[in-house]
């Protein structure tokens, strides 16, 4: 009763809320890749297994309330927003919590490290990969002014200034993503095969966050254009 009267109060203020709180809990699931990866680097059991459990946490936490949104969307109720847009951005941050869980289970599973060359930059490209959601919440964060405003005025320009800058930090983490795959390249010989398949994996599904939290502002682009 407790959980359906909360729902009730987010939708009676707005569909979009419960749609901008899912996303802060993915966030704040996503944020502990950091002290995940800064465990691997410094062989600190420890720290993974507690970034691993906050991780693991957050994204139980955000798929309880994908549930509870997805049952809860008006269907024949007037929105402001199109009720598929809606479910499409909740799918695709949902994605972003699921890929970060993924990252710590393999890094737990396998009891991953890195050659010590690679250490500094693919924690810098963990971190640029975590800004991309973080910008990907603050564009969503504003999807409240662009209902006010019908989706028109100086709030359009300043959320698609948002988008731009969303897109250019994605590309940023697309130019670190390819950096670490040659220098993984280059030490191929001093490794062994299956260490660097996994090593392979483990970049491309940090690097999967980022691309997933720009194609929630990819819909999002889609919405303000119709």
């Amino acid at each position: 009763m407790v959980a359906k009267n909360y729902m009730s109060g987010l939708f009676g203020r707005s569909p979009i809320t419960p749609l901008q709180e899912h996303m802060y809990r993915v966030y704040m699931g996503i944020k502990h890749l950091t002290p995940l990866i800064e465990g691997m680097i410094e062989s600190d059991q420890d720290k993974i297994l507690a970034a691993q459990k906050e991780i693991v946490d957050g994204e139980h936490d955000a798929d309880d309330m994908k549930k509870d949104l997805r049952t809860h969307l008006p269907k024949g109720l007037f929105m402001p927003v199109d009720r598929r847009d809606v479910l499409d951005v909740l799918l695709r941050q949902d994605i972003i919590a699921n890929q970060a869980k993924d990252v710590a289970s393999l890094i737990v599973g396998r009891n991953m490290t890195l050659p010590e060359e690679m250490n500094a930059p693919f924690l810098a490209f963990t971190k640029r990969c975590i800004d991309t959601v973080k910008q990907a919440l603050q564009t969503i964060n504003e999807l409240d002014e662009l209902v006010e405003t019908g989706f028109r005025g100086l709030e359009v320009d300043h959320v698609e200034e948002m988008l731009v800058e969303l897109g250019n930090i994605e590309s940023e983490t697309d130019t670190m993503q390819e950096g670490l795959r040659q220098t993984l390249f280059k030490l191929e010989e001093k490794l062994s095969p299956v260490d660097v398949i996994f090593t392979y994996r483990l970049i491309d599904w940090v690097g999967n966050v980022a691309d997933n939290a720009e194609r929630v502002g990819s819909r999002l682009s889609l919405m303000l254009a119709r």
